[in-house]
């Protein structure tokens, strides 16, 4: 540990187990010390989590790319008519998790997809079902704040009936996406027509009372200014301070290829994305679990990552689509043995889990 004078006061409120402020975690975004800023990261995370870190071995499932939002930054979405477009029917989206078993130690899927203008919730529910009934020892983490409002939406029913349907078709969690970032501002200029923010804290807050657990995210790197990070963290540890519900925490930095956007914004830097790894870590300190998310950040950015607060790996994810429409180079899925070792050239101990942090190997 070695000390950095102009963030003397911030340093000691962490070595003491202090809560930062929203006034610390804006001097934070401005720190040129990456090296402190790692520093403190990763002494809380040894304090908090010890040496484990957590990944799965899973398949995702993007049941369709069509989708009413049409986000400026996505470059996953499609209109019904597009090329490019489509919409998976049960057997298609079954011989997906099919062909993913062929490593024996698959053991969860995630399910996400776009809002299919004509899909009716009960259509969402039974590719679910189908699946479930199919393979129940696979654990379910599906859909995001932003889908469940959807279903609300088209179904009539409330948050709360359309979890409890979902979770009668085997949903042991839920996706931490569709969290942007958690301003009015922001969502009514680049996302418009999805959830608002209070609506995904909302769905949030009902799952956790349910005894369902959720993972948060934070999509950084667009329009948002600094402070607007900082205050969408505080809104989440606010929200874990009344419910203890969120799992892990994930720093989705944007990628603006093949997206509105991405004619005038560039991508985050290795430097922004360890950054906001560390703040995040600093910020959220009744958050147990950070991921960095290797898809979005790269192999080599996310194994650094784990020196800076992160403790969580994600998967091996089996043909993730949505972001690699965006431009991610990172392969589009991992050997189990590759996370292994990638983990250990680390200095950690890897341990696979389930949907909900269970440790089912550890090496």
């Amino acid at each position: 540990m070695f000390t950095n004078e102009e963030y003397k006061d911030i340093e000691n409120k962490i070595l003491n187990g202090e809560r930062l402020s929203r006034e610390d975690g804006i001097r934070l975004f401005h720190c040129k010390d990456i090296a402190w800023l790692g520093a403190m990261a990763d002494y809380v995370r040894k304090k908090k989590c010890g040496d484990i870190v957590y990944y799965n071995v899973n398949c995702h499932v993007n049941l369709t790319n069509i989708c009413t939002s049409r986000c400026k930054f996505c470059a996953f979405g499609r209109d019904e008519d597009m090329p490019g477009a489509y919409a998976m029917t049960v057997e298609q989206a079954k011989d997906v998790v099919r062909d993913a078993m062929k490593d024996p130690n698959l053991a969860g899927l995630h399910v996400v997809s776009g809002l299919h203008p004509t899909w009716s919730f009960d259509d969402y529910l039974k590719i679910l079902q189908d699946i479930h009934d199919e393979f129940p020892n696979l654990y379910l983490k599906g859909f995001t704040g932003v889908e469940i409002t959807h279903f609300s939406k088209i179904s009539g029913l409330s948050i709360k009936e359309v979890l409890e349907k979902l979770m009668g078709a085997g949903l042991q969690a839920i996706a931490g996406g569709g969290a942007e970032i958690l301003s009015d501002r922001i969502r009514n200029e680049l996302c418009p027509n999805k959830a608002t923010a209070d609506q995904w804290l909302e769905v949030a807050r009902t799952a956790h009372l349910m005894g369902l657990k959720t993972n948060a995210s934070m999509l950084y790197g667009h329009i948002e200014t600094l402070e607007e990070r900082v205050d969408h963290l505080l809104k989440l540890r606010d929200l874990q301070d009344e419910t203890g519900g969120f799992q892990t925490f994930i720093c989705f930095p944007f990628l603006p290829k093949n997206t509105e956007l991405g004619k005038t914004i560039k991508q985050t830097s290795m430097w922004d994305d360890l950054r906001t790894m560390a703040i995040s870590r600093l910020m959220l300190d009744n958050f147990q679990n950070i991921k960095a998310y290797w898809v979005m950040l790269t192999v080599p950015v996310a194994q650094v990552a784990l020196g800076f607060g992160a403790n969580d790996i994600d998967g091996t994810i089996h043909k993730e689509t949505i972001l690699h429409d965006a431009g991610a180079t990172s392969p589009t899925a991992l050997r189990e043995d590759t996370i292994i070792d990638i983990i250990r050239e680390a200095g950690r101990i890897p341990a696979a889990c389930d949907c909900n942090f269970n440790i089912l190997r550890k090496f």
